[in-house]
């Protein structure tokens, strides 16, 4: 075969009119021709507005030498196969000098009159934008949909006829199935009948562009039959010609909220007709003393109808007068409004009717407050000197005590200290002032339900209050926190007595369903006037106390003394420093070996995090760690401790020392939505392998998560990360749990290490923990090694890996990374 020249190979292009060359010139698209030995013999203009060359020059040159060795490697298999007599496209990345494009190429072969191909055809356009855009869609997607799947609120994208496209785990979670079986249902199948026509009228007015969202509150079946009340928010999503495409639905259970709301329809009902029907007039006002409404007794007495008083000053409407003088009386629901107190009528008082005549009456005026103590209003309950106050005393009753247990409330706990306080004071004694929490209460809501829980409030406070024969007031002040006060107390060893009876009788309240837990409190003790001489402070010092009382271990009491607030102090300094730890390079992992029990060679490192100021501890861990969990900060932080133990894995595994590192993770951490997404950006950013991963878990926070904890052990282990149960035995956890979660392995706490060489039975007992483990083919780890004996035992009792003092302090990364180069010696 023999060259063409650029006019011999496209003779059609030299008898083509003018416009048709501009074009070819013209045109985006870099057009050549190319002989058999891949030199251009055509080149079009762009080629000069590209690569910056005439194309004229580019005539007898080849290609490599023009486009270089790296482009043409990449589009070599597409030009193999256009010589080879195939057309072949190339779609990808190319380079212009160190600029990286993406290009579309075409390749066509041009055929001699003997069949053989004697060059080919190149067409190249620049996709680089197009390819940007592609890649900005495709993260935008991603990030929709991780937003979407983790979203706290549940999420669904269904067609116009209903079938669901996606749905979020806590839809899922919302009815009763998983994702799967959501999939395979409608939106008519699981609506309560009643609703589906209003739901389908808003549909079909989003799909006639009448409107461009609805909200709607309906039911919807769980998968277990019973209603569920849903508040529905919906969006319709249309393409680009503007036909529909999906619905958007944001979907929040409201079942708990319409449950109070008919509690409190109810309950509204039945004071507006006990109002209407109860002999005694009521007047509510708000807290200008202006009136809001009157009851048809207060109407008829009054001669004022409710709408014709409403917003009037309370004197216009109540007016009183001295029965023996005649003089005028002071309203006194202003007076117990502004004095924050329940004030009653004196002596002998006459109301006087809108049209001139006298009533005599009794009064009782009294501050309406809402759940926080602020008065919101007044109300005021008169009668005939004849007639009884019973309702209106128990209308004010409704406004001071808890509407679940009928405790006071925490508005009325300043007053009752306070009266407590004179009462000692006069007679020279102490009083005291116990801050109860029930430990973990919340575990409880969320193994019965809510409304079994109140149940569960109900019958402890019936528990304590056999503790309570004398003149104790016992009062609700939180959720799951009540406070006692004592106003005669001889000693402190009477305030703790009276704790540990409290103490033993909220163990006896039971769980139903769950007749292996109990209810456990931790209470905190302040006295007066040894520790403050005010309510709030000594509120304020019992709290203290609780705190400290937890933070020692639950299910106990402590008195307040004045080094807690100390503690108190040091932890908002350790907390204020410890802001400023990890930008300022303050933060550092040592790492602990593990070793294997049999060989002694080290076969993995725990990463533990230090905070050292030019090399020496400012706090030690147990100090820093639970301030970072209180304060949040523990999310920067164990975010830094996985991203730098990740890299030191990699650093290591490229030196030719091949180990697994472990890291402990926070509760907090763990239970965050995006913790996956960290976990898996950490593992590509450093390069390492999953299996050189290990997350050490505590017992509470595989126990405690339900099934969205579950799902995302699965999914971890499903990245070839391993996980392990740290401090294992001194948790809940039982071993029959073990087979429902995906875990590698156990660490025995050192609490069982320290004792197995002297105590026989914690020797058993840590002998039946690994062999009933290793039964499950779990790894087992112990940690707190510290004497030989401990190690053999250990060794032959078939713990794989031993952790420990004997076999290596926590230590720098370089100083473990000698140890990793140094002859293993058998234990």
């Amino acid at each position: 075969m023999r060259p063409h020249k650029s006019a011999e190979v496209l003779p059609s292009l030299a008898n083509r009119p003018d416009w048709s060359e501009k074009v070819l010139r013209g045109t985006p698209v870099l057009l050549a021709y190319l002989d058999h030995e891949q030199r251009f013999r055509y080149a079009n203009e762009t080629h000069r507005h590209w690569l910056g060359l005439d194309p004229e020059r580019l005539i007898g040159r080849h290609l490599i030498e023009v486009i270089g060795e790296r482009n043409h490697r990449l589009a070599g298999t597409a030009l193999a196969q256009a010589y080879a007599g195939t057309a072949a496209s190339y779609e990808g990345e190319l380079f212009n000098g160190n600029e990286r494009r993406y290009a579309h190429g075409n390749f066509q072969p041009d055929f001699d009159p003997d069949g053989h191909v004697c060059g080919i055809f190149t067409a190249l356009i620049d996709i680089t934008e197009r390819r940007t855009l592609e890649l900005q869609l495709h993260e935008s997607e991603q990030r929709f949909f991780s937003a979407f799947q983790h979203a706290a609120i549940g999420m669904a994208l269904t067609k116009p006829d209903g079938q669901f496209l996606r749905v979020n785990a806590a839809v899922c979670q919302m009815l009763g199935y998983s994702e799967q079986e959501l999939l395979q249902q409608d939106i008519g199948r699981l609506s309560h009948p009643e609703d589906v026509a209003a739901d389908q009228a808003l549909m079909d007015q989003l799909l006639a562009g009448e409107r461009d969202s609805y909200q709607l509150e309906k039911r919807n079946f769980h998968k277990l039959g019973h209603v569920v009340h849903i508040l529905l928010s919906v969006s319709l999503v249309r393409d680009a010609a503007g036909a529909p495409l999906y619905f958007v639905s944001q979907v929040q259970n409201i079942s708990q909220r319409k449950a109070f709301e008919d509690a409190l329809h109810r309950e509204r009902e039945l004071a507006e007709v006990t109002l209407r029907s109860i002999g005694d007039a009521v007047i509510t006002t708000d807290p200008q003393v202006r009136v809001t409404s009157l009851n048809p007794i207060a109407e008829a007495m009054t001669g004022w109808s409710s709408a014709e008083a409403n917003g009037r000053p309370i004197e216009e409407i109540f007016q009183l007068f001295d029965a023996q003088g005649g003089l005028a009386v002071a309203n006194p629901l202003r007076s117990a409004i502004e004095q924050n107190l329940i004030v009653d009528l004196a002596g002998k008082t006459l109301l006087r009717h809108r049209h001139g005549f006298d009533t005599p009456v009794e009064d009782s005026s009294a501050p309406i407050h809402d759940h926080a103590g602020n008065v919101i209003g007044g109300v005021l309950v008169f009668h005939d000197v004849s007639e009884n106050r019973a309702l209106a005393l128990k209308m004010i009753h409704l406004t001071q005590h808890d509407t679940l247990t009928g405790l006071p409330n925490r508005s009325q706990l300043p007053g009752h200290i306070n009266r407590a306080i004179d009462s000692a004071s006069r007679r020279r004694q102490r009083a005291a002032v116990l801050y109860i929490d029930i430990d973990n209460f919340k575990q409880v809501n969320e193994l019965v339900g809510h409304t079994a829980g109140d149940q569960v409030l109900r019958s402890f406070i019936s528990q304590l209050q056999r503790c309570l024969p004398g003149d104790e007031l016992l009062s609700r002040y939180g959720g799951d926190e009540f406070v006692v006060v004592l106003p005669h107390v001889d000693s402190a060893g009477e305030a703790a007595s009276l704790c540990r009876d409290l103490i033993t009788h909220g163990e006896q309240t039971r769980i139903a369903g769950q007749p292996e837990l109990s209810l456990h409190l931790s209470i905190g003790i302040s006295i007066y006037p040894d520790d403050a001489t005010s309510a709030d402070e000594l509120v304020q010092h019992a709290e203290t106390a609780l705190m400290a009382a937890k933070a020692q271990g639950q299910h106990g009491y402590r008195f307040f003394t004045a080094s807690m607030n100390e503690r108190a102090r040091a932890q908002r300094r350790i907390e204020t420093g410890l802001r400023q730890a990890l930008p300022g390079n303050q933060l550092k992992l040592h790492y602990q070996p593990k070793v294997d029990a049999h060989s002694g060679r080290i076969v993995g490192a725990e990463a533990l995090l230090r905070w050292q100021l030019n090399g020496r501890d400012l706090y030690k861990p147990d100090q820093f760690i639970p301030v970072a969990e209180d304060s949040g900060l523990i999310l920067p932080i164990g975010a830094w401790v996985l991203r730098q133990a990740c890299r030191q894995a990699r650093m290591w595994q490229q030196a030719g020392h091949e180990i697994p590192i472990s890291v402990n993770v926070s509760p907090l951490q763990f239970q965050h939505a995006d913790f996956y997404t960290w976990l898996d950006d950490v593992l590509e950013e450093a390069g390492l392998e999953s299996r050189l991963l290990e997350l050490e878990l505590t017992e509470r926070m595989v126990m405690s998560g339900g099934e969205a904890t579950t799902g995302l052990l699965q999914r971890i282990k499903r990245r070839g990360v391993r996980l392990s149960l740290d401090d294992f035995g001194t948790g809940y956890c039982s071993l029959s749990y073990l087979k429902h979660f995906p875990i590698d392995a156990l660490k025995i706490d050192r609490v069982f290490v320290r004792d197995i060489t002297s105590d026989h039975d914690t020797a058993t007992i840590t002998s039946a923990i690994v062999a009933m483990a290793r039964s499950l083919n779990k790894d087992v780890i112990a940690e707190g090694v510290e004497t030989r004996e401990q190690g053999s035992f250990l060794r032959h009792a078939g713990c794989s890996q031993l952790q420990g003092f004997l076999y290596g302090m926590p230590m720098p990364a370089s100083e473990l990374q000698k140890l990793l180069a140094e002859p293993v010696t058998a234990p």
